[in-house]
């Protein structure tokens, strides 16, 4: 087997062998919310489909919104809420495509998030 080793993020879906990044070593990016960063490390631009990081300051806050892909989130580390619930490490979430939600951190934290075809 091979393993490739990239350079920058993201990575696109690839043919063979293996593919790596340091993740930790990628910028975060502003998004158009104050206070969530992402950090997209692969993307399909055949589906659209993504694997993030997200980095929420403490008091982040998005009101309610919905996306056009089903989510996935997996909090790594801090905390998440939404109107349902909070989350810490180890929490996993999922939602439906369409779903309406809002989303927050009340401490400050940092999410993987899936978003699937």
């Amino acid at each position: 087997s091979s393993m490739t080793k990239a350079t920058a993020a993201p990575i696109s879906r690839i043919g063979a062998g293996s593919t790596m990044i340091e993740a930790l070593a990628q910028p975060w990016a502003s998004t158009e919310t104050p206070g969530f960063y992402v950090k997209q490390l692969f993307r399909d631009e055949k589906t659209g489909e993504t694997t993030s990081l997200m980095k929420m300051d403490a008091g982040a806050f998005a009101p309610s919104h919905s996306h056009d892909q089903f989510e996935e989130i997996y909090v790594i580390e801090g905390d998440f809420y939404d109107a349902e619930h909070s989350y810490g490490p180890g929490d996993y979430i999922a939602r439906a495509i369409g779903a309406a939600h809002e989303a927050g951190s009340r401490k400050g934290g940092i999410v993987l998030l899936i978003y699937r075809g």
